[in-house]
């Protein structure tokens, strides 16, 4: 059976048992083809062996890459339960035990340590929550399904670089049902280009390594235009009226802090923005209601790891409570 007509019975609820052998058999075919492509990538033969041993297609993840939910809720509601005290707490307290590493990798690359240990906590709960899935086998299994089988094909052979590399066991290369890796969740291509040696032992772990864990998050936010001199952004107060197309992360939606100013915006507290010489977004993701920011090029670049305001927002919340 064809992966499209599968694709197609999966959406629709169909009988995905009794389609589940025809699955089998076509993505057996397909990853024949996986490995036509990985020898030709040069990655060793007992990689493409062990990496690919007893795969199978994963409904699971088909059916979680389907069925993302929509947004519902407001940021009023999102960021209560994102950013809860208990996570604030154990964000401190982590901060504090690994502040040594944290300050050294800090200063090496430029970003403060809040930011790390904030998008540490929002990405995998500091490490609890990596996914269990074996990261070949779900995107092997997305590449099949065909809805966006370049972006996921590709990830598969950085997967298996990644593994040819040293730097992780096949059997314990686990991530979430999209294939996200290790307590940062860098996708495989993401790990090739950001992920680095924090401990300098020779191979880079972003699942048990701590030190190898902050420094690849520090060097994706420095590579990706990370500015220490400054922070994410605020919150603001608008004025009544304002025009909605000042809104927006586009480049020439860009004002200095005195033009946003001159425009009506101020604090949260209703007082006049900081004479710092810095542009600055307005951003209002609920549209037309809710909470309102000013968000500076740190902002723009978190955006760069994750497009989701949503998240955004939690990891720049996160960081503002730690001290």
């Amino acid at each position: 059976m064809h992966k499209r007509l599968i694709s197609a019975l999966v959406a629709l609820g169909l009988g995905f048992s009794s389609v589940a052998v025809a699955a089998d058999k076509g993505f057996d075919e397909y990853v024949l083809g996986l490995k036509v492509e990985a020898r030709e990538k040069g990655i060793s033969e007992s990689i493409i062996n062990s990496a690919f041993e007893g795969i199978t297609f994963v409904e699971r993840a088909v059916k979680a890459d389907k069925n993302q939910p929509e947004k519902k809720l407001t940021l009023d509601e999102y960021l209560p339960r994102a950013v809860p005290d208990w996570k604030v707490k154990q964000a401190n307290e982590l901060y504090r035990k690994h502040k040594k590493t944290l300050d050294k990798i800090g200063r090496q690359y430029g970003v403060q340590p809040r930011f790390i240990v904030a998008l540490w906590g929002v990405e995998s709960n500091f490490g609890r929550l990596m996914g269990n899935y074996n990261v070949v086998e779900a995107l092997s299994t997305l590449a099949y399904e065909g809805r966006r089988e370049a972006f996921f094909r590709n990830q598969v052979m950085a997967a298996l670089q990644i593994l040819d590399e040293g730097h992780i066991a096949p059997k314990d290369m686990k991530g979430s049902w999209a294939g996200a890796m290790g307590q940062p969740q860098f996708m495989p291509t993401s790990f090739l280009t950001f992920a680095v040696d924090g401990n300098n032992d020779g191979r880079i772990d972003i699942w048990q390594t701590e030190a190898d864990v902050f420094a690849s998050a520090a060097n994706y936010l420095k590579k990706s235009g990370w500015d220490d001199e400054y922070t994410w952004g605020r919150q603001v107060k608008l004025p009544e009226g304002i025009n909605d197309k000042l809104f927006g992360v586009e480049k020439d939606k860009s004002r200095s802090l005195a033009e946003w100013q001159k425009l009506g915006v101020r604090r949260i507290n209703g007082k006049a923005l900081p004479k710092v010489d810095i542009q600055a977004w307005l951003i209002q993701p609920d549209d037309n209601h809710g909470r309102a920011y000013l968000i500076y090029g740190n902002y723009q670049t978190l955006l760069k790891w994750n497009r989701s305001h949503y998240f955004a927002l939690a990891v720049s919340h996160l960081a503002d409570r730690i001290r």
